[in-house]
């Protein structure tokens, strides 16, 4: 067993005790028993249109407590095999993005260089980027998967080079990322112009739109997703309005069409394997988020996260 794991909820009913991620320990400090960590980034600064995503990492771990350790559709206790804290929330400087990117790298890299995977709660899309600078520290250039509405490849938005929109960008421009084995799934809703995903395929990444992954189907959307990422480090980044808004009405940008929660945690279980080095779920805007809707499609897909871990250390030990 897992030396940190969920408080047992048979001994202390779920409505007990402060909102960590499923009921993990709070933790500020690091230990070789880790795997995993979960981390807030409250961050929206970033955001174009609605704001209000710092909350998201809190409405999150509310839902949360309702998750339990065995997961029945991947057949796994995940705390039998992995151990991993609530490490709390990374300090961020609101109004201030490239500030807060430094906070975030002062406080990740610490992580990464253990070997502890880093579990991020956003907070806007804005803050992968300070996440990428950490994990490549220590990894170099890393595979992504993202899987959003929004390609976040625009080179400036109202001449601002670091916001919600740019990320992949910058991160491509800094040598944070492999190119040639990430990809973007989900891509829809009205554009500016052509340009703007032909600015994604420009930079290299694999582009697939939420109507072809429709088409192709989940089988052969996580076929494609692993020949393309292949061996080495991974980055998995999840933007909740991939999912349709009657799934995940509680973000910034919505956008209509969307794909399903069965489809997207289908999607997200059958990507075991990979080499994942760390995970974020950004976005998520607790306002107009109507009973819980969207906190609960995300804590669901950061749990299935969190079993990926602990699938992934089940067979390097079986192994």
């Amino acid at each position: 067993m897992g030396k940190y794991q969920p408080k047992d909820s048979f001994e202390s009913p779920r409505f007990c005790g402060p909102r960590t991620f499923m009921r993990l320990p709070y933790m500020e400090q690091l230990d070789s028993d880790m795997d995993f960590i979960i981390t807030g980034i409250p961050f929206d600064t970033g955001q174009s249109f609605r704001t209000g995503a710092r909350f998201g990492p809190e409405a999150i771990r509310d839902f949360s407590v309702l998750l339990r350790p065995y997961n029945p559709e991947q057949d796994i206790n995940v705390f039998d095999y992995v151990s991993g804290v609530d490490y709390g929330d990374i300090p961020v400087v609101p109004g201030y993005i490239n500030a807060t990117y430094d906070k975030i790298v002062e406080n990740l890299f610490p992580v990464v260089d253990k070997g502890i995977i880093p579990v991020v709660l956003g907070g806007d899309h804005a803050i992968t980027l300070g996440e990428l600078r950490a994990i490549a520290k220590k990894h170099g250039p890393v595979a992504l998967i993202h899987c959003d509405a929004h390609a976040d490849t625009w080179d400036s938005y109202f001449g601002e080079k670091y916001n919600h929109g740019t990320p992949f960008r910058r991160a491509a421009e800094e040598g944070l990322l492999d190119i040639k084995r990430s990809i973007q799934v989900g891509m829809r809703g009205g554009l500016y112009g052509t340009q703007d995903l032909q600015d994604s395929r420009d930079l290299g990444f694999e582009v697939w739109s939420t109507n072809q992954f429709k088409k192709a189907g989940v089988e052969r959307m996580i076929e494609t997703i692993r020949t393309r990422v292949g061996g080495g480090p991974v980055f998995f980044s999840f933007d909740i309005d991939f999912l349709d808004p009657a799934f995940a009405p509680g973000t910034g940008t919505p956008e209509v069409a969307g794909a399903s929660i069965d489809d997207a945690l289908a999607l997200v279980r059958g990507l075991k394997g990979l080499d994942f080095v760390g995970f974020d779920l950004v976005e998520v805007l607790p306002a107009y988020d109507h009973g819980q809707i969207t906190a609960a499609a995300a804590a669901n897909i950061v749990y299935e996260f969190l079993t990926l871990i602990a699938l992934g250390k089940r067979e390097r030990t079986n192994n």
